[in-house]
């Protein structure tokens, strides 16, 4: 549906609406052009944060999945190499620091884009606070900290560093990057050297049940893992995300998504599979002590050396979905999704040319979450990043009609037949999910139509009006 895009243009003469945003200035506010490829790729995979993943996520599914854990993520990297082509497409055609709202809203209407925007919302307002809680962890080896205090600074310490200019971000970011990359080769490294088993274990399917005993997972549990499989490589998406501070987003944005994917796949696969044949026994595997296993494997020395290293990688992370989620509050209030007042205040940018309101937004409140319980929330974020990929599939199918067709972007191979595919792979993962996330995933989508009917509907010709910058039109 192309009539909500709209370019971010200077307002001509004429009377404002009744409810325009007070004080709003006659040319919206737009994002300045300033990294490349390379720093998109830094930023992006930071997002992805490989190290903070392998340690804090992985040892879940090793809980759950044992050895078919490196199974299950490759299986997952395989659909997000699907997923990773609709971005692209998407991402070109519509490159907006909206993300997937903007690309849903331009092609399957501003409803779709609105309830991506709410999932998109959901996933990005927990996901930081609760790996920044994993920071004690991995500092317990120096000092013993309380995990919610622990996660509170690391997030107002991310807050602080996404008020800056954004080059400055990627060149930081950058540096923990390459630490956190040296933290997982000296995991796979150690984990290869001291193996215990052979590459069939892999796929042997057992994890250590209550009594000690091994138990076979089954093909329901591998795909419902698969939800959280999609989660742990789901950081390319940021790519999208800074479209609009990309150089040449028709060129940069695909090139972006596909390297981090390609590369964040790489640095968590590899260990994942260096873990499961190194690891003592099946017990210590299911157990997903990572910590201990790398200093069972060396010396207390390296597994300290290790654990600082998730640790920069968990601030490095929080730095970097700080940095995501406040463009995708910005672009909310600049395409009118709130009250009057509050899109005024999201929508401002500082002095290194940040939107500085919509970052306290997002930092803020990470803090105060990490003193939340927020353990069942892990299977709240699983279904909430594949009904977001759901709906950016279903805008994939879409995209080449009308106009769209003949824009210069980025195009996948094998359209439509990969949206079609994922569509219906994405549906069938979504059933095999937990009841209690689904309820509390459809409870909140459920909230969030009412505001769309109640509020937003009544108002569409002054509300929820998603927009391009003027420099990305064709």
């Amino acid at each position: 549906m192309t009539d909500t895009l709209r370019p971010v243009a200077t307002a001509g003469p004429g009377p404002a609406p009744a409810d325009a945003v007070p004080a709003a200035p006659a040319t919206p506010q737009k994002l300045k052009r300033s990294i490349g490829v390379v720093g998109g790729t830094l930023l992006t995979l930071s997002c992805v944060t490989p190290a903070s993943t392998l340690f804090v996520v992985v040892p879940d599914l090793f809980g759950s999945l044992g050895t078919a854990t490196a199974l299950t993520i490759a299986i997952g990297s395989l659909l997000c190499v699907a997923v990773a082509f609709c971005y692209s497409e998407l991402g070109t055609l519509i490159p907006s620091a909206g993300g997937e709202y903007a690309m849903v809203s331009t092609m399957a209407g501003r409803l779709a884009g609105w309830l991506v925007f709410v999932l998109s919302l959901l996933v990005v307002m927990i996901v930081p606070p609760v790996i920044a809680m994993g920071t004690a962890d991995y500092l317990a080896p120096i000092v013993h900290l309380d995990p919610a205090f622990a996660g509170a600074a690391v997030m107002l310490l991310a807050t602080l560093a996404g008020l800056l200019d954004l080059r400055a971000n990627a060149w930081i970011t950058g540096v923990f990057l390459v630490l956190e990359v040296i933290a997982a080769a000296v995991v796979a490294v150690l984990g290869f050297a001291h193996g215990e088993r052979g590459a069939g274990s892999l796929v042997s399917m057992e994890v250590a049940g209550p009594s000690g005993h091994a138990d076979t997972v089954t093909a329901m549990l591998v795909v419902s893992g698969l939800a959280i499989a999609l989660f742990i490589t789901q950081g390319f998406s940021t790519a999208v995300y800074l479209s609009e501070e990309l150089d040449d987003p028709r060129r940069n944005v695909a090139r972006t998504v596909l390297a981090t994917l390609a590369i964040s796949t790489v640095v968590i696969l590899v260990p994942v599979v260096a873990i499961t044949m190194g690891a003592p026994d099946l017990e210590a595997l299911t157990g997903g002590d990572i910590g201990t296993m790398v200093t069972t494997w060396s010396n207390s020395a390296v597994g300290t050396f290790v654990s600082l290293c998730v640790a920069l990688a968990i601030i490095n992370a929080g730095i970097v979905m700080v940095i995501q989620n406040s463009r995708v509050l910005f672009a909310s209030a600049r395409d009118r999704a709130w009250p009057g007042p509050v899109n005024g205040l999201l929508s401002k940018l500082g002095r290194f040319g940040s939107p500085w309101v919509a970052t306290l937004v997002v930092g803020v409140p990470g803090a105060a979450l990490c003193f939340v319980n927020l353990d069942t929330l892990y299977g709240v974020t699983g279904v909430s990043v594949t009904g977001m990929y759901l709906l950016v599939a279903i805008a994939a199918l879409l995209c080449r009609r009308g106009t769209h067709a003949h824009t210069p972007a980025w195009r996948m191979q094998l359209w439509p037949t990969v949206p079609v595919l994922l569509i219906g792979v994405l549906a069938y993962i979504l059933t095999q999910q937990e009841t209690a996330y689904l309820l509390w995933t459809g409870g909140i989508t459920a909230v969030a139509t009412l505001y769309w009917a109640l509020y937003l509907r009544p108002h569409s010709e002054t509300r929820w009006l998603v927009s391009l910058p003027e420099d990305t039109q064709v």
